[in-house]
C-alpha cells in the first residue's frame, strides 16, 4: 500500500455505483451494516493481466478485492485477492481518511491475470462517518519487462549498424584500417632509406646546365 502511482496507462473500464449492504427488511426497519460494494467492468470480451489498483480514500476503513478470472477451458470463477487491507490508522479519526492508495499486484493473495471483473468491498465499522467510498478508482495494466540484452546482442547490434553505415554510401572500416597500415609501412621504409647528402635545386654533379639559368 501506498500513495498514488506513477503509471499514465490505464484499462477503460465501467465503474458502478457503490451499493450499501443492508440489514433487516427492507419493507420495515432498515440499518446499514457499515459494507458497500464497488463493481468494476472490464473492457467486454477481454481479460486484463493487473499490475495495480489505485484510488482514493473517502472514509473507507478496509477493503477487500474480489477477482473474476477466467481460466482457459474452465468457467469464470470469483476468487478474493486481498482481504481487509486497512486504509485507516481508527475507523474512528480523520488519519487516512482521503489519502491515495495503491494496491500492487505483489501484494495480493493470488496472481491476478485473466481478470474480467473486479469487486471491492468496503467496510466502514464507525457511525462517525455517514458515508464512505472510494474515489478515482483506476486499474493498470501488467506488462512485461524488457529483456535484458547479453554482450552477443550488443555485438550483433554494432555489427547491424556498421552494415547500415556501409550501405550510406561511407568506407569499411576494415579497408580504411587496412590503408592506415600500408602507409605507416612506407613511412618507415622513406625514413630508413632517407639519405643525408644535400640535394642542390638546378646542379647536376657540382655543375650547372645553362638552360637553367635564368639572367636578370
Amino acid at each position: 500500500m501506498s500513495e498514488s502511482s506513477d503509471l499514465t496507462d490505464h484499462v477503460t473500464c465501467t465503474i458502478k455505483a457503490s451499493v450499501n449492504l443492508q440489514i433487516g427488511d427492507t419493507k420495515t426497519e432498515i440499518s446499514q451494516s457499515g459494507v458497500s460494494v464497488v463493481d468494476i467492468n472490464l473492457p467486454f470480451g477481454k481479460t486484463v493481466n493487473i499490475e495495480d489498483i489505485t484510488f482514493k480514500n473517502y472514509y473507507c476503513a478496509f477493503v477487500s478485492v474480489r477477482v473474476l478470472k477466467r481460466t482457459p477451458g474452465q468457467e469464470a470463477q470469483w476468487s478474493t485477492a486481498l482481504r481487509d487491507l486497512p486504509l485507516m490508522e481508527n475507523p474512528h479519526t480523520e488519519a487516512g481518511s482521503q489519502d491515495y492508495y495503491s494496491i500492487h499486484r505483489d501484494q495480493m493473495l493470488l496472481v491476478p491475470d485473466n481478470v474480467v471483473s473486479v469487486r471491492l468491498v468496503l467496510r466502514q465499522p464507525s457511525s462517525a462517518w455517514l458515508t464512505f467510498n472510494l474515489e478515482d478508482i483506476k486499474i493498470h495494466p501488467h506488462t512485461q519487462p524488457a529483456p535484458v540484452k547479453e554482450v552477443s546482442d550488443w555485438l550483433s547490434d554494432l555489427t547491424l549498424v556498421d552494415q547500415h553505415l556501409n550501405m550510406e554510401g561511407l568506407p569499411d572500416p576494415q579497408a580504411v584500417s587496412s590503408s592506415i597500415q600500408q602507409m605507416w609501412a612506407l613511412t618507415e621504409v622513406m625514413q630508413t632509406n632517407q639519405t643525408t647528402a644535400s640535394i642542390g635545386r638546378f646542379d647536376v654533379d657540382g655543375c650547372y646546365d645553362i638552360n637553367l639559368l635564368c639572367l636578370t
